[in-house]
């Protein structure tokens, strides 16, 4: 398995996984609605497009032998509200947007290859920290961040579908 940056030729699978792996995040009862809403909103072969295009923006794919096993998205840029911005302790920071595994892979490393690739990438980019927002009832995801190294630092409120969530912000400082 190689990680690496996505190409062009990766957007039909790479929305394709996004589209699978996202309602993993959301908590049970978010209806299947707003899970689809959220997904046709921003996890499109159009949407993945414009984040490859994009200049502060990085999608990392887990490559297992063409098959894309993990995916992630990346935001080098300030935090985009005030909120968050007053969370985020250190600069200059990344945001640390979509983190996912095919379920297929979970277990096997991937996310953990993922979220070093993204670590490196923000040190070598001279990030001082990176930071995310999880759903507060994803305990699953909330362990990963924080054998990761990641801590508590606030909450947010994020729509998905026109149903609000209380989400938990959480920074890694970068050596």
């Amino acid at each position: 398995m190689t990680v690496r940056p996505a190409k062009t030729a990766d957007l039909p699978d790479l929305a394709d996984l996004a589209a699978r792996t996202f309602p993993l995040a959301c908590p049970p009862d978010m209806p299947q609605e707003s899970m689809d809403a959220f997904i046709a909103e921003h996890l499109t072969v159009a949407r993945f497009e414009e984040y490859l295009a994009d200049p502060v923006a990085q999608v990392l794919v887990a490559d297992d032998d063409g098959a894309l096993a993990g995916y992630t998205l990346t935001f080098s840029r300030e935090p985009y509200d005030e909120h968050l911005a007053s969370l985020v302790r250190h600069r200059p920071t990344v945001e640390l947007s979509k983190c996912y595994a095919d379920p297929d892979a979970h277990g096997t490393g991937v996310s953990s290859r993922l979220m070093e690739a993204v670590l490196e990438a923000a040190r070598t980019a001279g990030a001082a920290s990176v930071w995310l927002g999880v759903n507060g009832r994803n305990a699953r995801a909330q362990r990963f961040y924080a054998k990761h190294g990641f801590e508590v630092v606030g909450e947010r409120r994020f729509v998905v579908g026109g149903r609000t969530e209380d989400d938990l912000v959480l920074e890694r400082q970068l050596a």
